[in-house]
């Protein structure tokens, strides 16, 4: 094949296309005495060496739902919490059912994500997801059952409202005893699956919408930027203008200023 009547631009088409013998295409690139052509070919061949790596990594993350696509189960839902570390505003918990083997390049762990990446696969996930639940707990169910009760429940009120039924369910560490459908609780399974990947996404990015809406009704303690969590200049911010209504009256140093007691202690 001859490369030498063809403009960059066109056999940068011609390698989005498809339609033109690729190996020939690129050998023939190689060959071609502009550099920029040579550039061109190996780019190419550097970008589709990291989609196949991406492929395999999402392939990956399937290891734990296959083993029920395997039983004919399909509807298996990933489960995730943002926020139980936090002084103030809810625990967010989301539930996510994926097509089997749904392909989302990028699909991690949300703290493993960058901001802008995040809210992207946020609207790729809530488009093609089969189901979506997100739930929260408010800092008063916090303070009422601890942070460990009220992210459980949440996590139970999340597959309860999902608008299809989970079959099958993977959690991301937290034990979920009274769940009746299958279930397994993995640590670290936000890395592991992509089920529960996805629901760390939804809970991470309605959490942080959710704390940047509150920043606008307290401002003072700049809910947008920390998100909640004690920051140097979030306790500072509490030590100048005291607690605000969302903070969570159980943890410290919240606890101690408002001298805090959970009624069943």
């Amino acid at each position: 094949m001859e490369t030498a009547a063809y403009k960059l631009a066109e056999l940068k088409a011609m390698l989005k296309d498809g339609q033109t013998d690729i190996p020939a295409l690129l050998q023939a690139m190689k060959e071609d005495s502009r550099v920029s052509v040579q550039k061109e070919a190996s780019a190419f061949m550097r970008r589709k060496v990291r989609e196949e790596k991406e492929r395999e990594r999402l392939l990956s993350m399937y290891t734990y739902e296959t083993r029920f696509y395997n039983e004919n189960i399909y509807h298996v839902a990933g489960i995730d919490e943002a926020g139980r570390g936090p002084v103030a505003g809810p625990v967010m918990i989301a539930a996510v059912i994926l097509p089997p083997f749904w392909e989302c390049p990028g699909l991690n762990d949300s703290k493993k994500v960058p901001p802008a990446k995040r809210e992207r696969l946020y609207d790729k996930i809530m488009a093609e997801a089969v189901a979506v639940s997100c739930i929260a707990k408010s800092e008063k169910e916090i303070d009422d059952l601890d942070i460990y009760h009220a992210t459980q429940q949440g996590m139970y009120d999340a597959v309860r409202t999902l608008s299809v039924p989970a079959e099958a369910v993977l959690v991301d560490a937290m034990p979920l005893p009274a769940l009746t459908v299958t279930h397994q609780s993995l640590v670290h399974g936000d890395a592991l699956s992509a089920s529960i990947a996805a629901a760390s996404i939804i809970a991470k990015v309605t959490r942080d919408r959710l704390m940047e809406q509150y920043d606008k009704t307290y401002p003072e303690y700049g809910f947008a930027v920390h998100k909640g969590y004690l920051t140097r200049l979030h306790k500072e911010a509490i030590e100048t203008y005291g607690p605000c209504p969302i903070h969570r009256r159980s943890f410290e140093p919240i606890r101690t200023m408002t001298h805090f007691h959970r009624g069943d202690e």
